[in-house]
């Protein structure tokens, strides 16, 4: 079925405007393109038409109003903030006090000084290797 009225398109009719206004303008030429390749235009673009057409004196007040309608209707985008910039890794400061009390005590000790030297490299200590480092702790009374 075809349509008796074809709808009106005020955004390509502003364009025509502004084109006959400004011929040289390239923003507008630009725009113009984009509209008809695209069919529509951003909110942005929008309202720099919007910015561009009210400066013209025989465009109907109409015409602007419904632009601005058009503006109004379309969502805002926003940028979230960026996260917090957080650490890989982070120290378990409970197990760097019992590595310092058992080389505090033995100073020589070699299981301790390797899993201290993981812990300085910010390397994470295995299970096994902190139920050692627990029973180390434990069974030299530190």
């Amino acid at each position: 079925m075809e349509k008796k009225k074809p709808d009106i398109d005020i955004v390509n009719e502003i364009l025509e405007e502004c084109i006959m206004a400004y011929p040289v303008s390239s923003f507008i030429i630009s725009l113009y393109k984009q509209y008809l390749q695209r069919g529509s235009l951003s909110k942005k673009q929008l309202q720099g038409l919007y910015a561009k057409a009210s400066k013209i004196e025989l465009l109907s007040p109409g015409k602007l109003a419904t632009l601005e309608a058009l503006i109004h209707r379309m969502p805002t985008r926003q940028k979230s903030t960026a996260p917090a910039i957080k650490p890989v890794f982070e120290r378990d400061e409970q197990q760097g006090r019992m590595l310092d009390a058992i080389l505090g005590k033995y100073p020589n000790h070699k299981m301790a000084l390797f899993l201290k030297a993981k812990y300085d490299n910010d390397e994470t200590l295995s299970s096994t290797e902190l139920a050692d480092l627990k029973r180390f702790t434990k069974s030299l009374g530190v």
